[in-house]
């Protein structure tokens, strides 16, 4: 990606929905050039998607949580996605360097569904232990790209 294409995906994030057109008129190229640059840029993979980005609230998740695991022995980054990926509450999840194996987001109606999503995760045959920060008022988000 050079510097053109940087500033296309930039225009993405802050607006997926913008034209051709009007991402041109902010980088200095015609629609066509950044249609095919965009093209390009999903064909090599450096564009993933589009997708709306919804409030929370919207779909009734009025709680968050950040959950550390911690698992008993090594955990391979493909048993975590397996483990965590069917629970549809979990709307992120990483492996992180340092004493957690991973930290999942969670998002929930109620405070009552986070702990049925903690002990769910806990139901894995090798968590040790879970530790939970709840989110007390969302600040600010950035875009940011899967």
């Amino acid at each position: 990606m050079d510097a053109v294409d940087r500033e296309i995906v930039g225009h993405l994030m802050r607006d997926g929905r913008a034209t051709f057109a009007e991402i041109g008129s902010g980088v200095g190229l015609s629609a066509p050039a950044v249609k095919r640059r965009v093209d390009r840029m999903r064909a090599s993979g450096h564009i993933t998607g589009f997708t709306a980005l919804i409030d929370p609230a919207a779909l009734g998740w009025t709680t968050e949580a950040y959950v550390e695991i911690y698992y008993d022995g090594n955990v391979s980054a493909t048993e975590l996605k397996r483990s965590l990926e069917p629970i549809p509450q979990v709307v992120g999840a990483w492996t992180v360097a340092g004493n957690p194996d991973a930290i999942v987001h969670v998002m929930a109606t109620n405070m009552a569904e986070i702990e049925q999503v903690v002990e769910r995760m806990r139901e894995h045959a090798r968590v040790e232990r879970t530790r939970s920060a709840i989110v007390m008022s969302r600040l600010f988000e950035r875009p940011r790209s899967r």
